[in-house]
């Protein structure tokens, strides 16, 4: 188990604009990722170390967007003016995480623009929905060379995850102390005195510590 990525909903001006601006405060495009077909999303991707990377992600005029809980998480955030959407664990074997949580996972897809199919399991978005500060689950069925963190390097990568929540709900979520998939990461977990979830991450650039 360990961090996959971060999930940011894109703002009302659109994904490319999110991107650019944000891209913009890293000092590094974003690349684009492609369409999620099954979930009525498309996103770009930042690629950072240790085989993380960061998604702007957007919901689009597609019946699945309606229908697909990633689609309306993606939505809601979007229609409150963008943001973090959540964090993502990946693991070796979803069925543990099934087995658990009592339901079946889903099939996940994206047609990157060089016409690669990246394919991967995932569950738990429903728990993201309810409890932001909860992460999904996703098991990649995809060679690890087609892994979204591919071409990352050392001069990007996440130093501090800020969350508002509470650990052990979290760590009772994972099955496991929530320090595990975030053992790389500093983690700075704050009461929430609202909605619970990510607040703010901070990376390390060539240009110094970036907080987003």
């Amino acid at each position: 188990m360990r961090l996959d990525h971060l999930s940011y909903a894109a703002a009302p001006d659109g994904l490319r604009a999110t991107a650019r601006r944000i891209g913009h405060l890293l000092g590094k495009e974003f690349a684009d990722g492609g369409v999620h077909p099954r979930f009525g999303t498309r996103n770009m991707i930042l690629p950072l170390a240790d085989s993380t990377y960061l998604e702007i992600v957007e919901v689009l005029d597609h019946p699945a967007s309606d229908k697909a809980p990633f689609g309306q998480a993606v939505r809601a955030r979007s229609a409150l003016g963008g943001g973090w959407l959540g964090w993502v664990v990946a693991v070796d074997d979803i069925t543990e995480v099934e087995q658990r949580l009592g339901r079946e996972a889903v099939d996940g897809n994206r047609h990157r623009p060089d016409g690669t199919n990246l394919q991967w399991k995932q569950i738990g978005v429903n728990g993201l929905i309810a409890d932001p500060q909860l992460p999904f689950f996703v098991e990649w069925k995809s060679p690890r060379g087609d892994h979204p963190s591919a071409g990352g390097t050392g001069d990007f990568s996440l130093a501090c995850l800020e969350i508002a929540g509470d650990p052990q709900r979290v760590s009772e979520w994972l099955g496991q102390t929530v320090e595990a998939p975030l053992e790389d990461v500093k983690v700075e977990w704050v009461a929430p005195h609202g909605t619970p979830g990510i607040i703010a991450a901070q990376f390390q650039t060539p240009n110094g510590l970036v907080r987003l």
